[in-house]
C-alpha cells in the first residue's frame, strides 16, 4: 500500500486503507477551525479489524525475534523521514509549540529503537536442569491486542503501545483519540509497507469505538492512557472477558523543595516543567511543596519566569504554551479558578482573567499562592496550566501531605544533600520519584502508577513482559515410573 499526502486520513484496516460512510472531524486549538475528516468507525469495522488481528496473530507470532526487530527498526526510519511533516501536523492538532512537537517525534523514535534493541534480552529462563527433569520458564505473545492512545501525546505513545506489541509478537489494532486522529492514522498506514496486512491496523471514531474495542472478545490485551475515571471503565469492561490491561492514568504529582536548593535556577526548572505542554502532561508537576525558609524568595523567583512564558499558537516563534487541547478541557481547566482569589489568580500571569473569547483554547500560566489544602488545585488534577505552591517544614508531614491522595504516578525531591533527598524519595508513594529533576523519561526502565494512577508499566523489560504471558515448561526426561 502506498503511502498517501498528509491530507487523507483513513481507517487501515487488514493492510488497506478502509473508508468510511460516516465522517468527523477533530478541531485546531490555536483557532477553532476545523482539521481534516476522519473515519467513523462501526462495529463491522472493529469485527473486521479484530478478525484480520486475530488471523495475522497466528503467523505474525512465529516470526523470529529478529525478523520483529528488523521490520520495526525499518519502519523507524522511514517514520523518521517524515519527522518535519509528523511534527507539523502535530501542532495542527494538539496545539504544541513547534520545537516541541520536533521533539516528540525525534524522542519517539529514538525510543522505538531502544525498545528495539532492550526486546532481545527476553529469552526462555531455564529454572532447573538435572537428570531427572528441566524447568523452563518462557513468554508468549498473547494476541490480538489493541493500543488506546491520549490526546496529549499522539506520537510518541502510539509508538510507545505499537512498538513493544509487534516486537513481542502481538498484532495490535491503534485507536487514537478522537481529539488527535491524525498522527496516529497515517503512523499506522506507514507501518504498512514494514508488516504483514492485520498486524498493525487503525481505527478512528466517536465515544462507541472505545468501548466497542474493550468489550470485544476477540481482543486479548488492552494498553490505555488517559485518565483514571475512563481507566476504570476500560478496566470494567475488560474485566468481562478477562482481558490483560496495562493502564497509565492520572497523576498528581508532588515535587518537594528542600532549603539548600539553587533558588533561582530551581524555580525556574519548577515552574517551566509544571507548564510544558501547558501542564497537559500525566507526569507533569502538579503541587510544589516549598521548605518555609526559601518559600517567599523561591515563589518570587518562579513568579518572575512564568511571566517571561510566552504563550500562543504553536507556528509562533518563541512560543513556549500553547492551548489546551481541546474545548471540553478548556472548559474543566477554568473551572478551577472558581474558588480561587484574584489576587492568587493575578499572582503570576499578571491578569485576574487568565483566558479570553479570542479564538483558540489559550489559558495564561498561573502559580496559585498557598491555597487551602483541601482546595480543588490541590487536591484533584486540573490537567492544566495551574501550579499551587504550599509551605513545609517538618519531613515527616510533607512526606504525609505529599502521599495524601488517590494519585501516585510521579513525584520529585529537590536537594543539594542527596541524603536527605534520597530518604524523603524513598517513602514517597509513586511509581517514578525523581531526585533533582522530574519528567525525565527513559524507555529503557519502567513507567507506571501506584494507586489509581494505574496498573502495570510501560518501558523497560517490565513494560515488554505487559505484552506477554508466562508459560512454565515442566519437561521430565523420562516417561518410565510412578506418579511420584
Amino acid at each position: 500500500m502506498a503511502f498517501t499526502v498528509f491530507s487523507n486520513f483513513q481507517n487501515t484496516i487488514n493492510g488497506k486503507q478502509s473508508p468510511t460512510a460516516e465522517q468527523r472531524h477533530g478541531i485546531n486549538p490555536a483557532t477553532g477551525e476545523p482539521n481534516p475528516d476522519v473515519p467513523v468507525s462501526t462495529q463491522e469495522d472493529v469485527n473486521n479489524a479484530v478478525a484480520a488481528a486475530q488471523q495475522a496473530f497466528t503467523t505474525w507470532s512465529d516470526v523470529h525475534f529478529e525478523e520483529r526487530k528488523k521490520a520495526v527498526l525499518a519502519f523507524g526510519e522511514e517514520v523518521e523521514k517524515y519527522a518535519a511533516d509528523f511534527a507539523k501536523l502535530l501542532v495542527q492538532e494538539q496545539g504544541k509549540p513547534l520545537n516541541f512537537a520536533t521533539l516528540e517525534v525525534t524522542m519517539s523514535i529514538g525510543g522505538l529503537r531502544q525498545t528495539a534493541e532492550l526486546a532481545g534480552q527476553i529469552q526462555d529462563e531455564v529454572f532447573e536442569d538435572t537428570e531427572d527433569r528441566k524447568l523452563v520458564i518462557r513468554y508468549t505473545p498473547i494476541g490480538a491486542a489493541v493500543g488506546i492512545v491520549p490526546w496529549n501525546f499522539p506520537v510518541s505513545l502510539c509508538l510507545q503501545k505499537l512498538v513493544p506489541a509487534v516486537l513481542t509478537g502481538n498484532t495490535v489494532i491503534i485507536k487514537p483519540s478522537p481529539f488527535t486522529p491524525y498522527c496516529g492514522l497515517k503512523l499506522v498506514e506507514l507501518a504498512q509497507g514494514f508488516f504483514p496486512p492485520g498486524v498493525v491496523q487503525a481505527l478512528s471514531g466517536d465515544d462507541s469505538l472505545g468501548p466497542w474495542l474493550t468489550a470485544h472478545p476477540g481482543i486479548e490485551k488492552i494498553s490505555f492512557t488517559g485518565s483514571s475515571f475512563t481507566g476504570k471503565k476500560v478496566m470494567e469492561s475488560a474485566a468481562k472477558t478477562l482481558k490483560r490491561v496495562t493502564l497509565e492514568l492520572g497523576g498528581k504529582d508532588a515535587a518537594i523543595i528542600c532549603p539548600n536548593v539553587d533558588v533561582e535556577a530551581t524555580a525556574a526548572k519548577i515552574a517551566g516543567m509544571g507548564f510544558f505542554n501547558s501542564g497537559q502532561i500525566c507526569v507533569a508537576i502538579k503541587r510544589v511543596y516549598v521548605h518555609e525558609s526559601i518559600y517567599e524568595k523561591f515563589l518570587a523567583a518562579a513568579v518572575a519566569f512564568t511571566k517571561t512564558i510566552q504563550v500562543g499558537p504553536g507556528t509562533t516563534e518563541g512560543v513556549y504554551m500553547g492551548p489546551i487541547q481541546n474545548a471540553m478541557q478548556y472548559e474543566k481547566v477554568k473551572g478551577f479558578f472558581g474558588d480561587l482569589t484574584k489576587e492568587q489568580i493575578s499572582l503570576s500571569n499578571g491578569d485576574s482573567i487568565p483566558f479570553d473569547d479570542k479564538p483558540g483554547y489559550f489559558i495564561k500560566p498561573t502559580i496559585i499562592d498557598r491555597p487551602a489544602e483541601d482546595s480543588r488545585i490541590a487536591t484533584e488534577e486540573p490537567f492544566g496550566p495551574i501550579l499551587p505552591f504550599m509551605t513545609w517544614t517538618d519531613e515527616a508531614d510533607v512526606i504525609a501531605r505529599a502521599n495524601k491522595t488517590r494519585m501516585g504516578l510521579g513525584a520529585s525531591v529537590w536537594s543539594d544533600d542527596l541524603d536527605q533527598a534520597s530518604r524523603i524519595g524513598a517513602k514517597l508513594q509513586a511509581g517514578t520519584v525523581w531526585i533533582n529533576t522530574h519528567m525525565e523519561p527513559d524507555s529503557r526502565v519502567p513507567f507506571g502508577g501506584h494507586k489509581e494512577s494505574g496498573i502495570g508499566t510501560e518501558g523497560g523489560i517490565a513494560g515488554l513482559k505487559g505484552w506477554l504471558n508466562v508459560q512454565t515448561l515442566n519437561i521430565k526426561k523420562s516417561s518410565k515410573g510412578g506418579l511420584i
